[in-house]
């Protein structure tokens, strides 16, 4: 184990989108016990700052591989293929039409069953958006259309945050 490793070495699962995620929470957590610095508490400064920077690897890498869609952004970086989601901003043009029909549904939503029919349709399409998307990862290996399909997927998760928030302001 290397702190350079890239995350699938580092908890000793293959590099694919699909993952386990029992599997995944076993290695955090024996990764963890391995490195956290109380652990090294009397090895002096040095060997609690070497701990430090792994538990802060193990647990940056965690954060990555439990997250579908950040998984597969960095699978999709690990391939070559770069996300770049701030400054490519193309999509197809269903989907925008898509992301317009949302927000005008969200803007003109003023029931609580309306807003929360609105996340019902999100979270199916956000489902079969990440099911292809492995798909496209695993099975075609097709990294420059999976970093489309993670541009798509970051535009659905924001606008999900947009729905709870109304949600909460609706007074759920």
């Amino acid at each position: 184990m290397k702190l350079d490793d890239d995350d699938f070495a580092l908890f000793g699962l293959p590099r694919r989108h699909a993952l386990e995620r029992a599997a995944l929470d076993n290695r955090w957590r024996e990764l963890q016990a391995q490195v956290h610095p109380d652990k090294f508490a009397a090895d002096g400064a040095a060997a609690k700052r070497v701990a430090m920077q792994w538990a802060v690897r193990v647990n940056e890498a965690y954060r990555r591989l439990k997250d579908p869609v950040k998984r597969a952004a960095y699978l999709c970086e690990l391939n070559g293929v770069q996300v770049h989601s701030e400054s490519n901003t193309s999509m197809p043009t269903g989907f925008l039409m898509q992301q317009m029909e949302w927000r005008e549904a969200l803007e003109e939503a003023t029931l609580l069953s309306d807003v929360e029919a609105l996340a019902d349709s999100v979270a199916t399409h956000r489902r079969h958006a990440l099911e292809q998307l492995a798909a496209t990862c695993d099975e075609r290996g097709d990294f420059n259309a999976a970093a489309e399909q993670v541009r798509a997927l970051m535009f659905v998760e924001r606008f999900a945050d947009d729905i709870d928030q109304r949600l909460e302001a609706l007074g759920q």
